[in-house]
This record gives structure tokens, C-alpha cells and sequence, in this order.
């Protein structure tokens, strides 16, 4: 089966953090390129039909999911700190800068690291700024790129299109007609990639890394 493999993620997202600390490794592994969709995930999950209360919302399982977090972020040997904000509009934009440059991976490591990691609040311009500033890029212009009308149709035609192939929330790995949700999940995958042949990245199918544009 040819890949390459679609990463479905929003920043905001802790377990799309702790999957992506072990999903480039896993890609590599097997021949495969990853392709980065940054997803608005409440909005994928209305779309999906799905209008049930957040989980920050509801303390008896918030209370859980922070000691499963805690669980996966020490068998990964990753940090783990709880931002200020999970306002993660600016931070997913710019993924599509990111992967403009064929840079999405070293960006989305950063970020995430930023915010999950190191507890950095993912609204604030001046995190982006210096995520940016580290990636070697020019903050201003992606400042201006994350508040443009571009920016926002992108974001809005990848949170769609990733509703239209059946993807209800993140992390999400999709390979071909398969897919995976969850870190928990990550296991079925490596099976999965394990049991077939060596994989070729269709280096002819449009993708945010190398066209440009996220599907």
C-alpha cells in the first residue's frame, strides 16, 4: 500500500501531542512521509454530529484523562505541562505555513513542545513568534499569514476535508482506506505497518508538504 500517511491533529489536543512524540519515528521506520492536516477540532466534531459537553468541562473525567495523560507522557519520557488556554487557532494556521515550506513536522515538534510541553499558552502572538523565530522564519510574516482570509479559508477547507474522508477527531493517522484514532491506537498501527510490505510514498498525490496545499 502506498502511503504517504495523513496526520490529523489540532494543537490544542494532549493526545495528539504524545502521539506525534512517537509518530515521525514510526513513519520513518516505514518508508513514509507524514502529511499535516490541521484541524479545527470543535468543529469537526459538531460536524460529526458529536454536541456532547467538552471534558474540561465535566470533573470526574477530567480527573481521569489528567492522570491517563500523565500515564502516556512518562512511558514516552516527554514532558507534560497543562497550558493556560487551549485556543489553538493561531498555532494550527500556521501548520499550513509550515507545511508551505515542507517544514510541518519541525514546526508542529516545536509548537507542541511549547505548549504541551513547557505549558505555553497557544493564543498568544508572541509564542507563535518565537516557535517562528526558532524555525528561522520571519515572524511578521506569519503573523500576517495567520490573520489572513488565506489562512482562514485553508483552515476551514482542511477541518471540511477531513470530515468529508470520515475523521471525527485527533490525533487521527489515516494510511490508504485505514484509519486510526487515538494515541491508544498507535500499537494497531505499528501492527499494521509491520505486517505489509515496505511502503513507497506516492510522491505524485497533492499534500500539504509538498504542494502546499492540506488536503
Amino acid at each position: 500500500m502506498a502511503g504517504p500517511l495523513h496526520f490529523y491533529l489540532d494543537l490544542m489536543s494532549p493526545f495528539a501531542y504524545l502521539a506525534h512524540t512517537q509518530l515521525p519515528g514510526l513513519a520513518r521506520r516505514h518508508g513514509l512521509d507524514v502529511v499535516y492536516h490541521p484541524v479545527n477540532l470543535p468543529q469537526l466534531k459538531l460536524a460529526a454530529g458529536n454536541t456532547g459537553p467538552s471534558n474540561v468541562t465535566i470533573p470526574i473525567k477530567l480527573r481521569y484523562l489528567l492522570t491517563d495523560l500523565r500515564r502516556w507522557a512518562d512511558r514516552y519520557g516527554v514532558p507534560l505541562a497543562f497550558p493556560t488556554s487551549l485556543d489553538s487557532a493561531l498555532a494550527n494556521k500556521a501548520v499550513l505555513y509550515a507545511a508551505d515550506r515542507g517544514q510541518a513536522e519541525p514546526y508542529v515538534t516545536a509548537m507542541w513542545h511549547a505548549v504541551w510541553g513547557a505549558g505555553g499558552d497557544p493564543r498568544e502572538p508572541a509564542l507563535l513568534a518565537r516557535v517562528a523565530a526558532a524555525m528561522g522564519w520571519d515572524a511578521p510574516e506569519v503573523a500576517a499569514f495567520v490573520a489572513s482570509p488565506e489562512a482562514e479559508r485553508r483552515y476551514a477547507e482542511s477541518t471540511k476535508a477531513a470530515n468529508a474522508r470520515g475523521v471525527f477527531g485527533v490525533p487521527t493517522m489515516v494510511l490508504g482506506d485505514e484509519m486510526w484514532w487515538g494515541n491508544d491506537r498507535l500499537p494497531f498501527l505499528a501492527e499494521f505497518l509491520a505486517a505489509s510490505p515496505p511502503h513507497q510514498t506516492d510522491r505524485t498525490e497533492p499534500c500539504g508538504q509538498i504542494s502546499g496545499h492540506v488536503q
